[in-house]
C-alpha cells in the first residue's frame, strides 16, 4: 500500500492524463465510429435486385467496398491496423510527431489513434445498427408511406430513431471495449492509460504496484460506464416504469 500510494503522489499525473486520454479515445471512437457505422450499415443493406440497371453502377460497388471494409476490419487486430496506418502515413509522408506539436500533455499520436479506434469501431457499429434496423417492425415502415412520406423521411423520422434506440445497450457494450482495447494503441505511442502507466514504470521500476494501479483505474472506468449505461436505459424505460408504479399505487389504494 506504501508503494501505490507513493506511486500515486510522485506520478499521479501520468496516471490522470492517461486517463484523460483513454476517456477522450473510447468516447470519440465509440461515437465516431456510430456516425460512420451509421452509412456503412446503409451501404451494406443497398437494395441491388429490385433496381433499374444504371442504379446498380453506383449501388453493388458501393455495397461490396462496404462489406468488404467491414469483413478486413472485424477480421483483424486493431493493433496490427494502428501499425498499418502508422507505416503507411509515413509512407506518403505524413509526420504525427508535428501535429500539435507543443501541446505538452498529448502528442500527435492520439490524433492517429483517434483515427484508428474511429475505422475500427466503425466496422462492428455498422453490424449494431442493422440489426437495430432488423428489429424495426416493418408495418411501420408501410404506414409511414401510406401516409405520404418519402423514404427520407421515413429513414429519419421512423426507422433509424427506433433502431438507434434499440442498439443502445451493444452499442454501451462496445463503448465498454473501447476503454479496454484503447490500451493497444500504445503500440504507435499513443500516451493513453497503459502508455503512462508503462513510462512511470520505466522510471521506479515499480511493475506490480503500476500495474495495480492502472487495473484499478481500468476497473472503475467501466463500471461508471456501465452505470451511465443503465441510467440510459432506465430514462428510456421511464415510461414502463411509471405505469407499474402507478398500477401499484392503484392496487394498494383499492386494497385499503
Amino acid at each position: 500500500m506504501n508503494d501505490i500510494s507513493s506511486l500515486l503522489s510522485k506520478y499521479g499525473s501520468f496516471y490522470l492524463n492517461g486517463t484523460l486520454a483513454t476517456i477522450v479515445l473510447s468516447l470519440v471512437g465509440t461515437f465516431g465510429g456510430l456516425f460512420l457505422g451509421i452509412f456503412l450499415a446503409f451501404g451494406k443493406t443497398l437494395n441491388t435486385k429490385d433496381c433499374l440497371w444504371y442504379h446498380k453502377l453506383y449501388k453493388c460497388p458501393i455495397k461490396w467496398l462496404c462489406n468488404l471494409y467491414s469483413l478486413v476490419i472485424r477480421g483483424t487486430p486493431m493493433m496490427v491496423q494502428a501499425m498499418l496506418f502508422k507505416y503507411g502515413s509515413q509512407m506518403i509522408g505524413i509526420n504525427w510527431n508535428d501535429i500539435l506539436k507543443g501541446v505538452n500533455t498529448w502528442n500527435g499520436w492520439l490524433v492517429a489513434g483517434l483515427i484508428v479506434i474511429t475505422l475500427n469501431t466503425a466496422a462492428y457499429m455498422g453490424e449494431i445498427v442493422i440489426s437495430g434496423l432488423n428489429g424495426v417492425d416493418k408495418g411501420q415502415v408501410e404506414g409511414a408511406k401510406a401516409l405520404g412520406m418519402s423514404d427520407m423521411q421515413t429513414l429519419f423520422n421512423i426507422t433509424l430513431p427506433q433502431a438507434i434506440r434499440n442498439s443502445i445497450p451493444t452499442i454501451g457494450n462496445e463503448w465498454i471495449v473501447n476503454i479496454k482495447d484503447s490500451s493497444v494503441l500504445n503500440v504507435i505511442a499513443v500516451s493513453e492509460l497503459y502508455w503512462q502507466a508503462s513510462s512511470a514504470a520505466s522510471k521506479n521500476y515499480q511493475y506490480m504496484a503500476t500495474y495495480i494501479i492502472i487495473a484499478v483505474i481500468y476497473l472503475l472506468l467501466t463500471l461508471v460506464a456501465t452505470f451511465i449505461l443503465k441510467f440510459i436505459a432506465f430514462k428510456l424505460d421511464g415510461n414502463k416504469v411509471k405505469t407499474v408504479f402507478s398500477n401499484f399505487l392503484f392496487h394498494f389504494k383499492k386494497e385499503n
